[in-house]
């Protein structure tokens, strides 16, 4: 099959994307597929193979791909605008579409979705830039509620970057201009006393999880962005250090939140486990596929080689271009 991978991309996760990008592209070619790169630059530009700037034509497909695999992370990536321009070009492509992407990628409306339908989660609150920059005092007040510690967090970004812990008063201020950096929404959650636990989804309509894996973090104080991307950071133990029935529940939860969102082909769903009590934090539509990340780990502890991942992956996008493209619109 062939199957052009987009790399890099405009957001902050551009290197982590770059990474990811070589272990799908290694493990698209060990499952013998025809694979070419796009480059998609910092600013923008796209760089095809040879490194030739590529006009884009709406209807026109990609490179004449079988399958597009986005494997980009953050902003312009995985917030639904690569998906919509993909769906313009008429391209099959793996992951999630528009609705599901941007859904996800906010973090503000995906835990009002989860709460809407009674989805335990950490307490939280929003905030945005112009109403700090109008009444500080009254942000104070509303996130006091959630106690200390908290995190702060662009309410549209990954891979921890942005992120602060904040454990007094005092490191509240510049915990939200650090994160009113990257985003004028920013999330402010309540702080679990839990372990973190991860679970891989793959599928449409049916999906499947993987065996969940436990954060075990290796000095560092939270999961923060240099305890995932480098090198002996975390440990990640699967199964997790959990009781069966736990790890059940985890793994039924990430189903469920897989298709409460509408998601499609792959995620990473992401939990605090406080004793049995199992809380949903986030869901990530294109997670990180680095040689430090949870993804393929866990479907390789599963029994299922990351070679098949990807070539099952690039089954469902596929499947969905076809089902899609037999309705009228």
């Amino acid at each position: 099959m062939r199957v052009v991978v987009l790399a890099g991309g405009r957001s902050s996760e551009h290197d982590v994307s770059l990474d990811s990008a070589a272990t799908v592209t290694e493990a698209l070619r060990a499952g013998g597929h025809e694979v070419e790169t796009v480059r998609l630059e910092r600013d923008g530009g796209w760089t095809g193979p040879g490194g030739v700037s590529l006009a884009l034509v709406p209807g026109g497909g990609l490179l004449g791909a079988d399958v597009v695999f986005p494997v980009l992370h953050g902003p312009f990536g995985e917030d639904g605008t690569i998906q919509g321009l993909l769906e313009l070009l008429d391209a099959a492509y793996v992951g999630a579409g528009v609705l599901a992407s941007a859904l996800c990628m906010d973090k503000i409306v995906f835990k009002e979705v989860l709460a809407a339908a009674a989805v335990p989660q950490v307490a939280y609150a929003a905030v945005l830039e112009t109403e700090w920059r109008d009444d500080a005092q009254a942000v104070r007040e509303r996130l006091a509620a959630l106690g200390l510690p908290l995190f702060v967090k662009p309410a549209r970004l990954g891979s921890s970057v942005g992120i602060s812990k904040v454990s007094s008063s005092a490191a509240l201020e510049p915990a939200l201009e650090t994160a009113f950096g990257h985003d004028g929404l920013v999330i402010a959650e309540a702080f679990s006393p839990g372990i973190e636990v991860e679970c891989s989804v793959t599928g449409l309509g049916d999906p499947e999880t993987s065996v969940p894996a436990q954060v075990v973090l290796q000095g560092a104080d939270w999961y923060d962005y240099e305890a995932k991307y480098s090198p002996g950071g975390v440990e990640l133990a699967i199964p997790p250090r959990i009781g069966d029935d736990v790890i059940e529940e985890v793994r039924r939860l990430a189903r469920e939140t897989f298709l409460r969102v509408g998601c499609a082909g792959l995620a990473r769903v992401d939990f605090f486990v406080e004793d049995e009590r199992v809380l949903v934090n986030e869901l990530n539509t294109l997670p990180g596929m680095t040689a430090t990340s949870g993804f393929p780990k866990m479907w390789e502890a599963t029994g299922v080689p990351f070679p098949d991942v990807c070539d099952r992956l690039l089954g469902y996008g596929l499947e969905r271009h076809r089902a899609e493209r037999g309705h009228a619109f």
